[in-house]
């Protein structure tokens, strides 16, 4: 799934020690506007501290998150983890000074066979 997003608030970091070694995780707010709704959205990023460390409050970005949801002692939980993001895009200007004065480029001409009289000299 992939949302898009302005940061509200970067959390502290959470490290550990597991079987298979040290870890870390850092969980980043980003809250989406949806017309005249406001939603925020906790997103986790696992071992990633390079991807948290580009993130700055209130800047956008394209977030592609994977949702999950497991049971422990008849509770479920939810996780929203990051595995790709992006700066948002900044629209694009259109160009100005002498070459956006250039006239369009006009059509195609339209393609015309040979006809009888000329010779084909083409091996192929």
């Amino acid at each position: 799934m992939e949302f898009e997003g302005t940061v509200y608030k970067i959390l502290p970091l959470t490290k550990g020690t597991s079987a298979r070694g040290e870890w870390q995780r850092q969980d980043v707010v980003f809250e989406m506007n949806e017309g005249s709704f406001t939603r925020k959205i906790c997103v986790t990023f696992f071992n990633k501290p390079d991807d948290v460390a580009r993130l700055h409050e209130g800047a956008t970005y394209t977030v592609s998150v994977n949702i999950e949801s497991r049971e422990y002692n008849g509770r479920w939980y939810t996780d929203v983890r990051a595995w790709r993001l992006q700066p948002k895009q900044q629209e694009t200007v259109p160009p100005t000074g002498p070459a956006s004065e250039m006239p369009p480029i006009g059509e195609e001409p339209p393609f015309s066979t040979p006809s009888s009289n000329e010779v084909d000299d083409l091996p192929f």
